[in-house]
Formats: C-alpha cells, structure tokens, sequence
C-alpha cells in the first residue's frame, strides 16, 4: 500500500466519536492506533486521512506514495483480543460460533499509525462445519476522528467538519468495499462494526517495483484496472477529487512553516517553482485534454496490487488489487499516468531517505502501449476488430492523456509528501521525496514539450 501516514491528536469526545470508539467511551479505543486512510470518494481527503503511497497514496489516492519501514506489530492487549474473540464468534459461522477465546489464534501482521491488522484463526484441533474460512483478517481502523491539520490553531468548526468528513469517509469505504467484495474485485466480506471489519485472508504477497514492468503483470494489471473503471459505483459521479484534492494539499503547504534547516530549504526550493500558477497551469492543460470519468482506484501501485498464492506461473488472474481508499470516479488518465509513475520508485530501501527513484524506469512507449492495449481489448467491445490504423489512432490518442494526466500524479503525491513531512512520525525522507515527484514533474513536462 503506498500507506498514507499521519499523527493525529487525541479526538474530541462527540456522538460520533463514541460511535467509532475513538471517544474514552467507545467500545475499542486504541491509543497505538492512528486514523484510518479511508477517503470519502465524494470528498477529497483532509490532510489527517491521509494513510504512506500503504504510501496513497493518496489512493490516492490513492493516491496515491511510499511505504516507510513500519515497528514490529504490537502484540494485541487483553481488551483488543477480547474484542476480536467475539467479532469473529459473532459475525463468522461454523466453528466459529462455538468457538472459546482461550481458543482463538491471534497475529499481528501490521503494526504502526496505519490500520492495524491481525490474522484470526481457528486451531488445527477444530473442524470446520460448513464452509466458514479457517483464518480471517480483522482490520481496525484505529480512532479515525484523530484529526487535526497541520494549523493548530484550527477553529471548532473546521474540526467538526473533519470529525463529519471522517465519519463519512468510513461509511463510504465500507460500502465500497462490500460493492467490490460481491463483484469478487475485493476480498471476501465477512463482518462489518464502526471499529473496523473483517475480511476474507487472501495468501499472497504484494508485488514489487521492478514486476510492473513485466508483460504478463502488467497486462493484468491493465485488465484488472479495466474493469474496475468498467463498475457503476453509487457514488457522486462528478470527478472533484483530483483537484479537490490538489487544491486542499496546495493551501496547507502554503501555510507550512518548519524550524529544521534541511526542511526549510528543501520547501523553499519547492515553493520557488510559484505552486499556485504552475496548478493553473497543469489545471488549463488538462481540461483540453479529453479523458472519460470513470470510477477508479487513484493509487494503483506495486504495494496495493497482490501476487496470489499458488497462481504465481498462472498466465492470468494472478493478481488483486486491494486498498480501495482513494477510489473515487476521476479522470481514466490519472489512473493510469500514476500507474506509470510508480514504475520509477521503490518504497523498500532501508537507507535515507527509504525510496530510491529511477525516472529511465518510466515505462517506455513500447511498455506502455502494451498496457493500453490490453486495457483497451478489455474495456472497449470491438477494439480488437478494429483495423490496425484505427486501433493505433485510439492508442496514439490515449498516450497523450496519460502522460499528461501523469504530470497531476506528481503534483498530488508531491504535494502531499509535504505535508507528510510536518505531521509524520514515521522515519521517511518525505521532504527528498517531495523534492523527487516535483523534479519527475519537470521533466515530464519537458518531454510532452519536446
């Protein structure tokens, strides 16, 4: 997942607080636990729902956006095994009904300000009944109305409109996520609570920078990709969030103010590009730029698309996409320009900054219209009949909105690697990181010129 990371403060005791258990009330208040990335497709994300590209990404945006060394899981406490012990007795079937807490196996798998996630299992000794699954995954959101901006000096009313965004943003994500489980784009959905869900384990393991470029995953990925933006989503269809977004990261960076010297320069050095008109800029470019509003992922990158277990040498259906996020109706182009981003950077380096960036990664145009077109034979009916003039005309058209679409890609995520940068506990160079998604939009820039 480009996870996107914040710290939060401790939120408010309100209605809805209480209701998602972030209050000192609520049913699971985890103080290790940060707010939860979800974005409310209608809304772009406040800076304290922002989850790291798990960054995204943003997905994203989301979205997308690194994923920064994460702790050691935690060890759940009593209270949080408790809990998980009786949603799984009282949301799963089978087994799991007469099911013991002594009994039940719980594992941290991820730890750290994101979700925190845990694999639930039945012992070796229990036979299941029915078809109920043996493991499950239990995500918590964690205290998702945690929010603050990175103005502290924030008014009650602009953090109730947080709190409420929050909420929503839950509800949403849920709902999407139930929408793509029954339409077997997603996991299996087998219980939902304010607190968090659980979910079908899937044994897998997320894909790494270097096999997006490979043929057979990237075809996938571009049919994968096709029918997600093929689903007619009941959500608000107007595609506000890409600059909604934009807009939003743009005025909290212009308020930024660090004390460290590195970060003060490095801003500086940003800030001296005049963000605010080259955003006019990139905005009037890309409303002359023809691409259909389609519902998609916005952070589809190597850390939220998974390898399955066992179909590793399958030709096809190999691989999922999870961390649903970002996902908004938006442009086709961004979703597919800021997949072509994320060719060029590795979140999984243990060294400062904790990326690498390699822009001759950037997929060639043999590479990307290998993409294209096995997007296109898999979301246009008659592509593949159309003459060989016709279907590179259609493609030569596409090359242009996604590479232009691209250059909003770095925009986004550089904007949002700022702001990382002030409010991130997590050990991450997001201000090198920042600095690199400006320089890649650049040169971007300067290619579509030439």
């Amino acid at each position: 997942m480009k996870t996107k990371f914040c710290s939060g403060g401790q939120a408010d005791p309100s209605p809805l607080g209480l209701l998602l258990g972030c209050g000192p009330a609520g049913p699971v208040a985890l103080p290790a636990l940060a707010p939860s990335p979800a974005s409310a497709p209608s809304l772009p994300p406040s800076l304290a729902e922002m989850d790291a590209k798990d960054l995204p990404p943003p997905s994203p945006a989301a979205p997308p956006s690194p994923t920064p060394p994460e702790e050691p899981p935690q060890q759940p406490d009593l209270r949080t095994r408790r809990k998980a012990y009786l949603w799984c007795k009282e949301f799963l079937p089978g087994a799991w009904r007469g099911l013991r807490e002594d009994q039940l196996r719980i594992t941290p798998i991820r730890g750290g300000l994101s979700n925190m996630l845990f694999q639930c299992s039945l012992p070796d000794a229990i036979e299941t009944v029915g078809d109920e699954p043996r493991t499950i995954l239990l995500r918590l959101y964690g205290a998702i109305l945690q929010m603050r901006s990175c103005n502290k000096g924030g008014s009650g009313q602009a953090q109730k409109e947080n709190d409420l965004q929050g909420a929503e943003a839950v509800v949403l994500e849920s709902v999407m996520f139930a929408i793509l489980a029954e339409r077997s784009l997603g996991p299996k959905l087998y219980g939902i609570f304010p607190q968090g869900r659980l979910e079908e384990f899937i044994p897998s393991r997320k894909l790494d920078t270097e096999e997006l470029g490979l043929p057979d995953i990237s075809a996938e990925i571009a049919e994968k990709m096709a029918r997600f933006h093929g689903m007619k989503m009941p959500f608000n269809k107007e595609p506000k969030w890409l600059f909604g977004t934009i807009e939003k990261y743009l005025n909290q960076v212009m308020r930024i103010k660090f004390t460290r010297e590195s970060r003060v320069r490095k801003l500086n050095k940003i800030l001296s590009y005049n963000l605010p008109q080259e955003m006019k800029n990139l905005r009037s470019l890309l409303e002359g730029t023809p691409s259909p509003v389609v519902f998609c992922h916005n952070d589809c990158q190597e850390g939220n698309i998974l390898l399955l277990e066992g179909r590793e040498d399958s030709e096809k259906q190999k691989l999922m996409l999870i961390d649903f996020e970002y996902s908004s109706y938006n442009y086709r182009g961004f979703d597919i320009g800021n997949h072509f981003c994320e060719w060029m950077y590795d979140y999984v380096y243990e060294k400062y900054p904790f990326f690498k960036a390699n822009f001759l990664k950037y997929p060639t145009k043999k590479q990307q219209l290998h993409f294209i077109s096995s997007y296109l034979a898999a979301s246009q009916n008659g592509f593949e009949n159309l003459s060989n003039e016709d279907k590179s005309k259609v493609e030569d058209e596409m090359l242009i909105e996604v590479n232009r679409f691209a250059l909003a890609s770095h925009f986004l995520w550089g904007l949002w690697s700022i702001i990382q940068a002030k409010i991130s506990s997590i050990e991450f160079g997001y201000m090198d990181y920042a600095l690199s998604r400006f320089d890649a939009y650049f040169d971007q820039k300067r290619k579509l010129k030439g």
